[in-house]
């Protein structure tokens, strides 16, 4: 094997000679390279986008972990072989400090665990301050908000057991939030857990950031079943109290790491079409803004157990819904959650397509959930290890690095192809190949460009393979073109 490297890199630098183009590092430097953001460029399209150290726009994709079961270092090892770059880490407020004003050492030394597993297999951790209805003082298990952090009011709670989400139109939950974003010494209590894990995390190279809060909710004032009024105790909830929460978390991580990127979430009307009234937040780190949006890409039905109706409106209204915002405020976009908990059926199936497709259009990741095997639910993969049936969309050669400006992407029939104008030349645009996609290997052709150096890292034993491109510098609007086929 190192001898066909050596030779494929001797073949590398020749090509470069004959095609006059920018001599660029070796492959295999690249493929060693984290693709941490280091900044953003907003494109003519209006959105902003992640970029990399040299200027490549970067795309993020994989999964959640570490909710239902933890993580193990095989899960991300499987994980980064199947291609993918990003794992979105939940983490548990009540875990880490299950006594007030002490982190849990064991749960701390876990969770450094998983960051160096992450990094030793080059993936980027998007640490998720995960809460499901609050806490685990409302059946929340052993995630989400201390009991020591829960006042309630003594007020009612009655769990459903058929709609554990209902648990938020609760009024125990609804006091308990509203304390959360009301109270001196909650805010402070829990600004100050924020520091002092970030403080701890900040050493990390895996670490892309930190997603704020899941699925903020509050008090609902009227009937929650009424759509109007959660309609409007959402926007009430985005204008005042939760960009408050954001304010003070980003200044509380801000204390101790400039480095990482910070997420805001809206509510989950999003996934309803209703778009957010969060305002742009400020980032007091030195230089370019690091605040990112990462709302949630589900559909309520679905969520239900309905089977997708392609004709509901539902990825086109969401599309709307999420667009302005981060647009608007000049913020990367990294989807936290979606996925139907089965895609076997053939709506769902056709939604997993549907939605793929979809966030090549506003997103510069994602995270599916969920990372897990097994013969349903939202495991993505099944029993053997493979992508689960109706998953395989998740599981398409995609551009991690892009230089120059993406223009279309898509996968077909095993057919993968991507438009882009090209940058100004001697940096490599590289393509995951996967495994699944391209068992026997494939083959890379570049069309719009009078001369590209081509180098191809086959799929093997199961793991994605590479295809790096370098392209020439073209002329403005000059549109190249990569096919990349089954051998």
């Amino acid at each position: 094997m190192r001898a066909r490297r050596t030779a494929a890199a001797l073949s590398l630098a020749a090509a470069t000679a004959l095609t006059g183009l920018a001599a660029p590092a070796t492959a295999s430097a690249h493929q060693q390279q984290q693709l941490f953001p280091a900044g953003t460029v907003t494109t003519a399209d209006g959105r902003t986008r992640l970029t990399d150290a040299h200027g490549r726009v970067v795309q993020l994709r994989g999964f959640n972990v570490d909710k239902y079961a933890e993580v193990t270092e095989a899960d991300l090892r499987a994980a980064a072989a199947q291609g993918f770059t990003l794992v979105r880490v939940a983490i548990s407020w009540t875990r880490l400090e299950p006594t007030r004003g002490r982190l849990d050492p064991a749960e701390l030394a876990r969770l450094h665990r998983v960051l160096d597993w992450a990094g030793k297999y080059r993936l980027l951790a998007l640490v998720d301050f995960h809460q499901d209805v609050y806490g685990p003082k409302f059946g929340g298990g052993d995630r989400g908000i201390p009991v020591w952090a829960t006042r309630d009011d003594d007020l009612p709670f009655e769990a459903d057991p058929d709609d554990w989400f209902a648990g938020y139109y609760q009024p125990a939950v609804q006091a308990a939030f509203t304390h959360l974003y009301d109270d001196a010494d909650l805010r402070r209590w829990q600004a100050d857990f924020y520091t002092r894990l970030a403080r701890e995390l900040r050493g990390h190279d895996s670490l892309l950031g930190y997603d704020l809060f899941n699925e903020p909710s509050g008090p609902i004032p009227g009937d929650p079943t009424d759509p109007a009024v959660l309609v409007a105790a959402s926007a009430a909830l985005e204008r005042d109290r939760l960009p408050a929460m954001y304010r003070r978390l980003i200044a509380a991580v801000r204390q101790v790491d400039s480095r990482s990127w910070l997420f805001v979430e809206p509510t989950v009307l999003v996934g309803l079409g209703v778009p957010t009234e969060l305002p742009p937040f400020a980032d007091p780190r030195p230089g370019a803004d690091r605040i990112g949006y990462a709302p949630h890409f589900y559909d309520t039905a679905v969520e239900a157990g309905q089977d997708w109706d392609p004709s509901n409106g539902f990825v086109e209204n969401y599309r709307a819904a999420i667009t302005a915002y981060p647009n608007g405020n000049r913020m990367p976009v990294i989807v936290g959650e979606w996925g139907p908990p089965s895609a076997r059926t053939p709506g769902n199936r056709a939604l997993v397509a549907r939605q793929t497709e979809a966030m090549q259009a506003f997103a510069d990741g994602w995270a599916m959930w969920y990372w897990c095997k097994g013969n349903g639910g939202y495991c993505a993969l099944d029993p053997q290890g493979r992508p689960a049936p109706g998953h395989e969309p998740a599981f398409a050669p995609y551009a991690r690095a892009l230089a120059g400006t993406p223009r279309s992407e898509t996968f077909r029939d095993g057919t993968y192809t991507l438009a882009l104008t090209p940058g100004s030349g001697g940096r490599w645009t590289e393509i995951t190949l996967p495994a699944t996609a391209y068992p026997d290997g494939a083959k890379v052709t570049v069309s719009g460009a009078r001369a590209s150096v081509v180098d191809v890292e086959q799929p093997r034993d199961g793991r994605a393979g590479t295809a790096r491109v370098l392209l020439p510098a073209a002329r403005p609007g000059t549109v190249v073109t990569v096919r990349i086929t089954a051998r």
